[in-house]
């Protein structure tokens, strides 16, 4: 006999709502962070795509920390805090 299992669980944890946000009038600068892995800068291209229609008047600033396995430096970071008023990251696949 052969048994058929649903591969999809239910949920471990309840959703939470996404709280943060950021006063983007003006002409903020929007950071992009690539994490290194294959087609993350690519996901990146069409997230500045929409943030371009959506905020014209905000600017992106593209970063990549170029290996998918480590952590993004301090220097990294600390350079992203001081000329973006927020940051987009995204990992490929």
């Amino acid at each position: 006999m052969i048994q058929f299992l649903d591969p999809r669980a239910e949920p471990g944890a309840s959703p939470e709502p996404y709280t943060l946000s950021a006063d983007l009038a003006g002409s903020p600068t929007i950071g992009l962070l690539a994490n290194g892995f294959p087609d993350s800068e690519a996901f990146l291209d069409r997230v500045e795509e929409v943030l371009a229609e959506l905020l014209p008047a905000a600017q992106c600033k593209r970063f990549n920390k170029g290996n998918a396995s480590s952590l993004a430096s301090d220097q990294l970071l600390d350079g992203i805090a001081k000329e973006c008023k927020v940051v987009v990251t995204a990992w490929g696949h």
